[in-house]
């Protein structure tokens, strides 16, 4: 999951995985997959950054022994 804000700074956090589009027009407006609309803050090319450093955590991560 990654945190965006909303265009009144409330930040949430939203499953990366669900995202269909993302569009500028010109605030950004994600689509998630069940066509729920989220206008944010962040401009596109920070949200993918956002959503490569959290796949990159999950890569990187190794659980101790169990």
């Amino acid at each position: 999951m990654i945190e965006v804000h909303r265009l009144n700074n409330s930040a949430f956090f939203i499953n990366h995985k669900h995202i269909e589009t993302m569009e500028a027009i010109p605030d950004t407006v994600i689509t998630l997959v069940n066509e729920k609309k989220y206008v944010v803050k962040e401009a596109i090319p920070e949200i993918i950054s956002r959503i490569q450093a959290f796949e990159a955590a999950i890569v990187r991560y190794t659980p101790g022994p169990a």
